[in-house]
C-alpha cells in the first residue's frame, strides 16, 4: 500500500518552500497542518467521448530523503482520498491497491466532494485509470491531469472548487511538465530539500502554460501573453494517446498489431529499451523521457483518427515540448543563469539597451520593457548569481563588474566595480565564499573580486597558466578556476589564490576551439569545441580522458556552451543547426544525428541552463528565449549552491546532481 496523507511520511510536507518565500512555516505538532479539501468536479474523456466507469484516484507528489533511482525520484505518490460516502477502496492488486478512489458516471463525470485532506503547498494531480470510451472497457487507459499547489497559488485550486477536463491533452501536459520527478504515473515525487520542493511546484505551474485544465484544450499563448506553446505538437502527442485510450485495450502484435501494442512497445521507459508501460499515462511519461526514440511508429498513431486539432501535418524531428518568450528588455542575449527561485536571469548587450532580464519559472517577464538598468551597467557579456541571489554580469565596454539585487535594483554605482586587471571581461563564476571571478580576453588574465566588489587581484590579475583568449570561468568544489582558451586549444586550472596549476594549460582530448566548459560532480572538466563539433572530458588533474577525437555525434554541430544536468548528462546547443545534443556521463550520445530541434523554437540558440525542474533554457539570436519543457534531469541553482562550503580535494561537489 502507498503512504496516505495521514502516515508520518507526509511530516516532511508540512512545507514546500523555504522558510519566508510564502509565509509558510513547520508546525512543531505530531501531524502537519492540512486545509480542508476543496470539492473537485469534472469529466474524463477520451479524445472527444466520454468515459464511463474510470476510477479516478487523487495524488500528491510526494518528499522525503531518500536516494533517486536513474530516472527518477521513485518514491510513491501519496494517496490523498479516504474512506468516504462516494469512495472505493481498490483492491485490485495493482499499483494502485489500498488507495480509494471515485468512479466516473455518465458523460464521464465525476466529483470529489472534500472527500480529503491537503497538506499546504503539495503538488496534486489526478490519475484516470480504465473505464469505457465506447469501445469497450479498457484497462490499459490511463490520464493525468495537474492540479497542482494546494490549495491555491499557481494552481487550479486557486480560483476555489476546480472543474477539471482530465483527457489526453491534459496527460501530455502533466508528463512533460513533471517528468523529471516521475518514473510512472503513480511514483511522482522530490527530494526533501527546499531546492527540489521549489523545483516541482514550479514544474506543476508550468501545465498552466500548455493547457486549459477546465476544457482539456492545449494552448497557442501562455496565459501572460508573452509565450508561444506548440499546439500543434501537444495536439499530436494527444492523438498518439487517443489511439490507444479510444480502443478496448488490447495489447496485441505483431501481426496486426492494435493501437495500444503499438504504442506500448514503442514507449519503453528507457526509450528503445526497458520496462514496458501498462498505461497511456506511463506511456506519455516515458515519450518525455526519451522525445527522439521510434517516432515513426509514434506519429503513425497520431493520424488514424485524430480527434485534436490543428496537429502537426508532417513527422517532426523529435517530440521535446518547447516555448518561446519575448518581452522583459531582451535584446541580444549573451550570458543567463537560474536562481534558487527558478527565476532566469539574462545579459543583454545591444546598446542602447543594454540591460538584465528576468523571467519568472513559467517564462513571465519580471523585468520591464527596458530591463534592469544602472549600476555601471554597459555591455554585459557575463553573468553569475552568488548565494545570496544576487546578481552579478561583467560588462566589456565599461570595463567593470556590476552587482544587482534579486528585484533587479543596482547594488554598485554608476561605475560599477572597477580595478582588478577587468580587461574585456567576457565571463563571471561566484566562488563558494562569494568572489567573483572574471575571464578577461583583453589580457589573457582573471580577475577575482569579493562580496563587497572590492578587487583582489592587482592591476595585472591572474596570468599564466596558458590562458589564450579566455572564454569562460567554472569552479570546482576544491575551489580551483577551469578556463578553456579558445586560441590556444586548451584548458587553464588555477588554485584559489589565483596561482596557476597548468603550467601552459592543458591540451589533447580533441580540443579545437573550446568555448566553454562545465564541472560534474565528481571533478570532471567537460569542454564545448566550437571548432571541432565535439566534447571533450578531462580528469581533476588536467588529464584528457577522451581521445584526440573527442567525444562526436548526437547532433553536435559548433557548439558554444555545455551544461550538466542532475543526472549527470551533459547538454550543447548547436548553432549551426538551431539544436541540443544530449549526451550521458560516459560521452555517448543519447540524441540522434539531429539532435533535438523542438519544432524549431531555437534559433541560433546559446546555452542552454538547466533549472531545478528539468526544464532547459535558451537564448535565441531574434531576441527571444526558448524552454524545452522537462526534457533534462532537475539540477541545483544557482551553479554556486553546488559547491561545498567544505572543500573537498579532488574537485568534487553538488554540481551536476538533482537538488
Amino acid at each position: 500500500m502507498r503512504p496516505s496523507v495521514s502516515s508520518p511520511l507526509c511530516l516532511v510536507l508540512a512545507c514546500l518552500l523555504p522558510l519566508g518565500l510564502i509565509g509558510c512555516s513547520v508546525e512543531s505538532t505530531a501531524t502537519p497542518t492540512a486545509d480542508a479539501g476543496l470539492a473537485i468536479t469534472g469529466k474524463v474523456m477520451g479524445g472527444q467521448q466520454a468515459i464511463v466507469g474510470a476510477r479516478v484516484y487523487l495524488f500528491a507528489a510526494n518528499a522525503g530523503v531518500f536516494t533517486p533511482n536513474a530516472t527518477g525520484y521513485g518514491n510513491a505518490s501519496l494517496s490523498l482520498l479516504t474512506s468516504q460516502t462516494g469512495t472505493t477502496l481498490d483492491s485490485n492488486g495493482g499499483a494502485t491497491n489500498g488507495d480509494y478512489y471515485v468512479t466516473t458516471g455518465t458523460a464521464g463525470a465525476f466529483s470529489i466532494t472534500g472527500d480529503y485532506s491537503c497538506t499546504a503547498n503539495t503538488q496534486v494531480y489526478l490519475y484516470a485509470v480504465g473505464g469505457n470510451a465506447g469501445s469497450g472497457a479498457n484497462s490499459a487507459a490511463g490520464l493525468l491531469a495537474v492540479l497542482g499547489n494546494c490549495p491555491g497559488g499557481a494552481s487550479a485550486f486557486a480560483a476555489g472548487t476546480p472543474y477539471v477536463v482530465i483527457n489526453e491533452v491534459s496527460t501530455v501536459a502533466a508528463a512533460y511538465v513533471f517528468a523529471g520527478f516521475a518514473t510512472d504515473a503513480v511514483h511522482v515525487s522530490s527530494s526533501g530539500t527546499s531546492l527540489a520542493k521549489m523545483g516541482i511546484a514550479n514544474a506543476f505551474a508550468n501545465a498552466a502554460n500548455l493547457e486549459t485544465i477546465g476544457t482539456g484544450a492545449a494552448l497557442a499563448t501562455t496565459p501572460a501573453g508573452n509565450g508561444i506553446v506548440p499546439q500543434n505538437e501537444i495536439n499530436t502527442l494527444a492523438n498518439i494517446l487517443a489511439s490507444c485510450v479510444n480502443s478496448n485495450g488490447a495489447v496485441t502484435g505483431p501481426t496486426n498489431p492494435t493501437a495500444c501494442y503499438t504504442l506500448f512497445t514503442n514507449a519503453l521507459s528507457g526509450g528503445a529499451t526497458g520496462a514496458q508501460p501498462t498505461d497511456t499515462a506511463t506511456a506519455a511519461i516515458n515519450m518525455a523521457h526519451n522525445p527522439g526514440v521510434n517516432m515513426t511508429a509514434l506519429y503513425a498513431l497520431s493520424t488514424a483518427t485524430p480527434p485534436f486539432g490543428p496537429a502537426l501535418s508532417t513527422q517532426p524531428n523529435d517530440f521535446t515540448l518547447g516555448l518561446i518568450y519575448s518581452g522583459g528588455g531582451l535584446n541580444e542575449v549573451t550570458a543567463f543563469a537560474i536562481d534558487s527561485l527558478g527565476d532566469i536571469w539574462l545579459a543583454n548587450e545591444l546598446n542602447p539597451n543594454s540591460n538584465i532580464s528576468e523571467f519568472s519559472p513559467t517564462g513571465a517577464a519580471l523585468s520591464p520593457s527596458t530591463g534592469f538598468t544602472g549600476g555601471g551597467l554597459n555591455t554585459p557579456n557575463g553573468l553569475a548569481i552568488d548565494n545570496s541571489g544576487n546578481v552579478w554580469a561583467s560588462s566589456f565596454a565599461n570595463i567593470s563588474v556590476n552587482e544587482f539585487r534579486s528585484n533587479g535594483t543596482p547594488i554598485s554605482t554608476s561605475s560599477g566595480y572597477t580595478g582588478g586587471g577587468l580587461n574585456n571581461a567576457r565571463s563571471v563564476a561566484i566562488d563558494t565564499l562569494g568572489d567573483a571571478w572574471l575571464a578577461n580576453i583583453g589580457a589573457n588574465s582573471l580577475s577575482e573580486f569579493n562580496s563587497g566588489g572590492n578587487a583582489i587581484t592587482t592591476a595585472s590579475g591572474y596570468t599564466g597558466g596558458g590562458l589564450n583568449n579566455p572564454r569562460t570561468v567554472a569552479i570546482d568544489g576544491s575551489a580551483n578556476v577551469w578556463v578553456p582558451s579558445q586560441s590556444g586549444n586548451s584548458i587553464s586550472k588555477f588554485n584559489s589564490a589565483g596561482t596557476p596549476v597548468s603550467a601552459s594549460g592543458y591540451t589533447g582530448g580533441g580540443l579545437n576551439g573550446p568555448k566553454d566548459l562545465a564541472l560534474d560532480s565528481s571533478g570532471n572538466v567537460w569542454v564545448a569545441n566550437n571548432g571541432g563539433s565535439t566534447i571533450s572530458k578531462f580528469n581533476n588533474n588536467g588529464t584528457a580522458i577522451t581521445t584526440s577525437s573527442g567525444y562526436s555525434g548526437g547532433g553536435l554541430n559548433a557548439p558554444i556552451v555545455v551544461a550538466i544536468d542532475g543526472a549527470g548528462n551533459v547538454w550543447a546547443a548547436n548553432q549551426a543547426s538551431n539544436s541540443v545534443s544530449e549526451f550521458n556521463s560516459s560521452g555517448t550520445a543519447i540524441t540522434g544525428s539531429n539532435g533535438y530541434t523542438c519544432a524549431g523554437c531555437m534559433n541560433l540558440p546559446a546555452g542552454p541552463v538547466i533549472d531545478g525542474s528539468g526544464n532547459l533554457w535558451f537564448a535565441n539570436n531574434n531576441s527571444t528565449i526558448s524552454e524545452l519543457i522537462g526534457a533534462a534531469t532537475p539540477v541545483i541553482t544557482p551553479i554556486v549552491a553546488g559547491l561545498p562550503l567544505t572543500l573537498t580535494g579532488n574537485g568534487s561537489s553538488n554540481l551536476g546532481t538533482r537538488p
